[in-house]
């Protein structure tokens, strides 16, 4: 069969046809296939791109040049090289996100390093008289706390306004965690008690953590690690709650300081019913009051309230009854019903001693009697009527055993004009009828004239 090629007449004589079994073989090695040609890097242009001015014969297949379907002869890339450049621009903005990832920490790390120590004063009083004792709820109902609220209650927050540099929101948010603040170190049982710290140490500022944990564990009157100074703490070994309602009142105001800085100051008194720690349960007749008064400053910036901490800046504490030889920086001690005042003074200090001064050395005030709550069987009995008239002295016929001499005609009533007007009065306003009997009339000094 004669194939495109051949001679029309057939293969001429003289020639061998061994050769055509051979001839489809004779150009295999320049016979270019499918994949030869699609990976050819340069193509020519079909005869009607030739036609445009200043074409080129041939065109470059590289990702890198214009060469594919999209751009033919108008110097446009084609997809290939958009492919390219879209791979290579993805691959530098991996590379520029990296870099800036590994310059800039996207995580914010806690702040723990810019928080100001805790200054804090524990002043004891002394009582100047025997500590009442009685029922809780008598307690409270002659004390000056009867109108105080109980528990949370008594910690109102103030009317909220913007600032300058906070929102109204984030002025509620840091009276909130005062409030916080304040149920938790002064109104938690646990915590009273000296069992818990860990629900105030969470509202506190990581920077003040590990002045909180020495405070806990070596608590000292140096004027940075009392432990009451952070919270209320009873000795557990001196006393406890005869009543878990306490009652409190004070007041909370706000202000800021820098536009980073918001502050808030809190005064309050809290008064607490205790009773000998081995004794009866709560409402006992040897309960006592015993009153604690906390002025406390919390500091809050922008991350404060949005992790709901506060950063304690100082604590001022006045709390008593209490003998002033006790140190009250682990926990209050309080003198219980029947005790009587003290007259030792506070600890004594070494100013030769080394290492933290005893700050607080020597503070010891002494307790208003009117702020306890007064013991009725104390009171002095109440005094007679000054209307009672004193009891008649015998006359001589008494002392005969004769009839008892009659009473002493009342003194006479003062000299007045008439309806109660005084003489001179009466005698220049208002003189009296001729036929009336003017009461109060002064009786003529002598006999009438004739």
């Amino acid at each position: 069969m004669a194939v495109p090629g051949d001679p029309p007449n057939g293969t001429p004589e003289g020639i061998g046809g061994g050769d055509d079994e051979l001839r489809p073989d004779e150009y295999r090695s320049v016979v270019f296939d499918e994949d030869f040609v699609r990976a050819a890097r340069l193509q020519e242009f079909s005869a009607q791109e030739r036609m445009g001015e200043h074409a080129r014969a041939v065109r470059s297949r590289s990702i890198w040049s214009g060469g594919g379907s999209a751009g033919r002869g108008n110097g446009t890339p084609g997809r290939g090289a958009r492919q390219g450049m879209l791979l290579v621009l993805l691959i530098a903005s991996a590379f520029a996100v990296a870099v800036y990832l590994g310059l800039r920490n996207p995580y914010v790390p806690p702040a723990g390093g810019n928080a100001e120590p805790l200054s804090s004063t524990v002043v004891p009083l002394t009582p100047s008289s025997a500590v009442p004792g009685g029922k809780p709820a008598d307690l409270y109902a002659r004390s000056p706390a009867a109108e105080y609220r109980t528990g949370a209650a008594g910690i109102t927050l103030p009317a909220v306004r913007r600032t300058h540099h906070f929102t109204e929101s984030q002025v509620v948010a840091a009276l909130s965690i005062a409030k916080d603040y304040l149920v938790q170190s002064s109104l938690d049982p646990d915590v009273l008690s000296g069992t818990a710290s860990r629900p105030v140490r969470v509202l506190l500022d990581p920077g003040q953590l590990a002045q909180f944990d020495e405070s806990m564990t070596s608590p000292s009157g140096d004027g940075r690690h009392a432990a009451t100074g952070w919270l209320v703490r009873f000795d557990p070994q001196t006393a406890a709650l005869a009543d878990s309602r306490v009652r409190v009142s004070g007041t909370l105001a706000f202000e800021e300081v820098s536009p980073e800085a918001l502050v808030v100051t809190t005064d309050h008194t809290f008064v607490y019913a205790v009773r000998g720690a081995s004794g009866p349960p709560g409402g006992s007749d040897a309960a006592s009051l015993f009153t604690v008064r906390r002025e406390l400053r919390l500091r809050f910036d922008h991350e404060d309230l949005t992790t709901r901490r506060a950063e304690l800046d100082s604590s001022y504490v006045m709390a008593g009854p209490q003998d002033c030889a006790a140190d009250p920086a682990g926990g209050f001690r309080p003198l219980l019903a029947g005790a009587g005042p003290t007259t030792v003074g506070p600890p004594v200090s070494d100013p030769y001693a080394s290492g933290h001064p005893r700050r607080t050395a020597g503070l010891c005030g002494v307790m208003d009697p009117a702020a306890a709550a007064p013991d009725p069987s104390a009171q002095p009995p109440s005094a007679q009527p000054a209307a009672s008239s004193p009891p008649p002295q015998a006359g001589p016929a008494d002392a005969g055993g004769g009839a008892a001499a009659p009473p002493p005609a009342p003194p006479p009533p003062p000299a007045t004009g008439c309806a109660g007007r005084s003489p001179r009065t009466a005698r220049h306003r208002a003189p009296c009828s001729r036929g009336s009997s003017c009461a109060g009339r002064r009786p003529p000094r002598g006999p009438p004239r004739g």
